[in-house]
């Protein structure tokens, strides 16, 4: 499979149209339909529907979209890792991070990093442990930021000196804003919203000592901001992390720890056997210094 082909393929899913594709690719459109053709017949695939008006990807053509820009994206990070100078640290460091106060941890070290060596630049990925640990595994983020995460085995991890805490994100008139704490029986009955991560699920469903079929779950997040607009508008209660929502002044949103109390720890992971570039190695060597410095003092 050309890489070039598959830059093709991607022009068109975007153009919609052979036309404007070919111009934008500096093509004939003969040329840009043979050689599009001849992808599907390598793959024994239909990967377009050609309407009268515009070319819309087939279900086997929107998966190798997805993977195409995974490709693409991969090469683009070799090559820069390639071309970087010998003598300049300088390149590119992908970290994926779930929703943790912890960022700020590893935020002097990239600024530090950075003031040093201006031509590094870090490209934050933002999702859940399960979306990152499937960016990693596909080469495409260097680190991963996770939270209480149970299947870090098979990476490196680096455990940092933190800890989150989940409570219940709410609104300041709900009838348990009164109260210092939760308690699982406090939200048997309650319409909850949950992330969607299965460990996650494990865990709160432990400790609420319910099955998830018997809670009443009206709604699942991954980013836990688009949760606090529906706890706003009363939809339900939110099971979250602490820090991760402002809700101090006139936020209409308030916090509240479980008891007994559940925490989890955090973990920077990166792949087994790792490559680094350059400036991937040097953070990895920064971070390991300053969480080194800190849990001997």
């Amino acid at each position: 499979m050309d890489i070039k082909v598959l830059r093709y393929f991607l022009a068109l899913a975007r153009e919609e149209s052979i036309t404007a594709a070919a111009q934008y690719l500096h093509l004939t459109q003969p040329t840009l339909s043979r050689q599009l053709s001849e992808l599907e017949q390598e793959l024994g695939k239909t990967l377009f529907i050609r309407g009268s008006r515009k070319i819309t990807l087939t279900e086997d053509g929107i998966r190798l979209r997805k993977r195409a820009e995974e490709i693409l994206e991969l090469v683009k990070k070799t090559k820069q890792e390639f071309q970087t100078s010998a003598e300049l640290i300088s390149g590119n460091i992908f970290i994926g991070c779930g929703e943790t106060h912890a960022v700020e941890l590893i935020a002097q070290v990239i600024k530090d990093l950075h003031s040093e060596h201006p031509n590094i630049n870090i490209h934050i990925y933002s999702g859940d442990a399960d979306e990152v640990t499937e960016q990693i595994d596909k080469g495409l983020l260097d680190f991963g930021l996770l939270i209480g995460a149970d299947n870090i085995s098979k990476y490196d991890s680096l455990l940092l000196p933190a800890k989150d805490t989940w409570g219940v994100l709410m609104r300041k008139d709900s009838p348990l804003a009164t109260k210092d704490t939760i308690s699982p029986q406090d939200l048997w009955d309650l319409p909850l919203i949950f992330s969607k991560q299965k460990e996650v699920d494990k865990r709160l469903t432990h400790w609420l000592k319910r099955d998830l079929e018997k809670l009443n779950v009206i709604a699942t997040y991954n980013l836990i901001y688009n949760a606090s607009l529906m706890v706003e508008k009363n939809l339900g209660y939110a099971l979250s992390l602490d820090k991760l929502i402002n809700t101090t002044g006139d936020s209409l949103l308030c916090f509240k720890p479980l008891s007994p109390p559940l925490t989890v720890d955090i973990n920077l992971v990166c792949k087994r056997y790792q490559v680094f570039s350059k400036a991937a190695e040097l953070f990895l060597q920064r971070i390991k210094q300053v969480f080194t410095h800190i849990d001997d003092a």
